[in-house]
């Protein structure tokens, strides 16, 4: 999506962008893929999560909710 990741040990290094960038994205949990969700809401083209069966284990018609909001959004794998 555009941000430098780096691992130091046991540090995460995260060297953001001026604008985040559409790209596929797999969901490997629950928070990790609703951050993924807000991340695509503020990428510029388009961005497809896998496995967002694991989003939807804990936030309930959140594609929905969203979507109230004004955001694009659309979930297919259920």
């Amino acid at each position: 999506m555009g941000a430098k990741v780096t691992v130091e040990g046991k540090i995460c290094v995260i060297k953001g962008t001026r604008r985040l960038h559409g790209a596929n994205v797999s969901a490997t949990d629950l928070r990790g893929g609703a951050s993924l969700i807000l991340a695509g809401l503020n990428a510029k083209g388009k961005t497809v999560i896998d496995n967002s069966k694991y989003i939807l284990r804990g936030y309930e018609d959140i594609d929905k909710k969203l979507q109230k909001l004004g955001a694009n959004i659309e979930l297919k794998d259920i």
